[in-house]
């Protein structure tokens, strides 16, 4: 069975094998990040404008319906007037028919704006497609690079997490939480002391402890100042 440090130094080894294929990447993740929300911000720009065009439409088609609507009531009315009884009644009915000739005026200049405005809107949407589909596209190109790394290394980060798994089950709690909380520090958790110097940061180790280490090579020795 594998002594405590024979453990922590394969988990020190299998985190530095992680840590380098996880450098491959480089600022990749970072990058497909943030062209996603590009794309996913250009697509709500489109989605908004869509609805704008959505509500101009609607609107023009109900507008057309009641143009309708009011020409055949003003006609109605027109007819009346000429079968009043009297005077008020002719007065009243024609200021009927006017106020119908100022609806269907101004819904018909509400629907001259409405369709200058969708001509804009529409030129807009055509901008806003072509710049989500350019978003989009470069978003597809940096995943996708993203990926392919990820499907080279996949088998390989897959059987040294397992790795890892064993070790920590087969190492002792005490050690692992001491591993893990000098880890959250170092990049390397466990090093070698080579030339009575610490490698992790090169700090010398007292005299004594250098004897304590080689009189017992299971020792392991927290650096006094990295550790």
């Amino acid at each position: 069975m594998a002594s405590k440090i024979q453990l922590i130094a394969g988990l020190s080894y299998i985190d530095a094998e992680l840590q380098y294929l996880q450098e491959e990447f480089g600022d990749l993740p970072e990058q497909v990040q943030e062209k996603k929300e590009n794309a996913e911000k250009a697509l709500t720009l489109v989605n908004e404008t869509e609805g704008i065009l959505k509500d101009i439409r609607d609107f023009v088609a109900t507008a057309k319906v009641t143009l309708v609507e009011l020409k055949e009531k003003e006609d109605t009315l027109t007819k009346q007037q000429f079968m009043s009884r009297n005077n008020k009644e002719f007065d009243a009915v024609t200021k009927e028919v006017e106020f119908l000739k100022q609806e269907h005026e101004r819904l018909s200049t509400r629907m001259r704006t409405e369709g200058v405005k969708e001509e804009n809107i529409l030129r807009i949407l055509e901008d806003q497609k072509k710049e989500y589909q350019a978003a989009l596209d470069d978003y597809e190109k940096i995943n996708s690079e993203y990926e392919d790394i990820s499907a080279e290394q996949g088998s390989e980060v897959k059987k040294l997490i397992d790795k890892r798994k064993l070790i920590i089950a087969s190492l002792p709690a005490d050690a692992y939480a001491e591993y893990s909380r000098i880890k959250q520090f170092h990049s390397e958790a466990a090093v070698r002391v080579k030339k009575n110097s610490c490698t992790g940061c090169y700090s010398a180790v007292p005299s004594q402890k250098i004897v304590e280490l080689r009189n017992n090579f299971e020792k392991i020795y927290t650096c006094e100042n990295c550790g």
